[in-house]
């Protein structure tokens, strides 16, 4: 039995924003229609090391497909050279059990995560948003500004980061992409007079504050993705319509974490999750005048539904190596 090897390089070049951003939708709403089984991802922390190993498990019914992808998030690792999110993805045939592709899942779960930012603001932000802020400048912030991009019609593009040499960075390689001018901004509250607004940090302790937040809004908050972690004040949320990606792994380590631990919110004052929106079965965004916001921790159903789409693709353009199982 032979199983199917894909590098990094292989799944660059099989991977787009678009497909992708097609099939972490449809993956969503299997979700919120109950189709699918997936535990929350489970944690091993490594404190010595400031970084933590994480397994996502999912299946998806519908595709009658299922995978696991073995993740960490070492913050320290830019300085080592290293990527600060690195990622092994093994997908599973359900007849047999047996792995049909282990690839890459670094990459993969950049442009999964994009996508689904890209999915958050087409349901939940304002259909004329044209000012999108984003706050961090590292590769979640470019596939959210990718995502976010297939969708709206931007015209102008505010990025903030602490090291400003990292943002004035990302200003070279992504204007183009962006397909309008990038502004680097000397402070949060700058970034944050936008009409969609995204944070991709790994803080401890919130950055941005209620002041600052409009009438109108929507956040993607994606930073927050372990226990302890929070990048919103918390009042923000206690004033918005709080969309999650899955209500179950958001409590434990979402940007809803804290507040929830700390009493400053209820589970019942999460208004509904991504895939309920999706398909019909809850409202996101009530009124223009709503602030909303997306909180996303990432869920294994979006790396499934990705991996399948690369393996398939692979398969057909005869893509990857062929490794003996056994």
């Amino acid at each position: 039995m032979d199983v199917l090897w894909l590098d990094q390089n292989d799944v660059r070049s099989l991977l787009n924003i678009p497909d992708a951003m097609d099939a972490v939708e449809k993956a969503f709403e299997q979700h919120g229609r109950k189709k699918v089984q997936m535990p929350p991802k489970s944690y091993l922390y490594f404190e010595r090391h400031n970084g933590d190993l994480r397994t996502m498990p999912a299946y998806l019914e519908e595709q009658d497909v299922a995978g696991v992808k073995i993740v960490n998030v070492h913050p320290d690792n830019r300085q080592k050279g290293l990527p600060t999110v690195m990622a092994l993805f093994v997908l599973n045939s359900t007849e047999t059990g047996a792995p049909l592709a282990v690839m890459d899942g670094t990459y993969l779960t950049d442009i999964r995560t994009g996508a689904a930012g890209g999915i958050a603001a087409k349901h939940l932000a304002r259909p004329e948003s044209r000012v999108l802020g984003i706050v961090g400048s590292g590769n979640q912030a470019r596939t959210q500004l990718l995502a976010i991009a297939n969708v709206f019609d931007l015209e102008v593009v505010k990025v903030y980061d602490v090291n400003r040499a990292r943002a004035e960075q990302f200003e070279q390689d992504m204007e183009s992409k962006a397909g309008c001018g990038i502004t680097v901004c000397s402070s949060i509250e700058d970034v944050c007079d936008c009409d969609i607004l995204v944070t991709v940090t790994p803080v401890r302790e919130p950055i941005v504050k209620r002041e600052w937040i409009k009438p109108g809004t929507h956040i993607n908050a994606i930073g927050a993705d372990a226990a302890g972690k929070e990048e919103l004040e918390a009042s923000i949320l206690v004033h918005s319509r709080v969309v999650v990606d899955d209500i179950a792994q958001a409590s434990h380590s979402g940007e809803v974490n804290v507040p929830l631990s700390n009493g400053v919110i209820k589970v019942d004052n999460i208004c509904c999750e991504l895939g309920e929106v999706i398909a019909g079965i809850k409202t996101g965004r009530m009124g223009d005048s709503d602030i909303t916001i997306f909180d996303s921790t990432g869920l294994a159903i979006q790396d499934v539904a990705t991996a399948l789409l690369v393996y398939n693709a692979a398969k057909g353009k005869l893509v990857g190596k062929k490794l003996p199982m056994f």
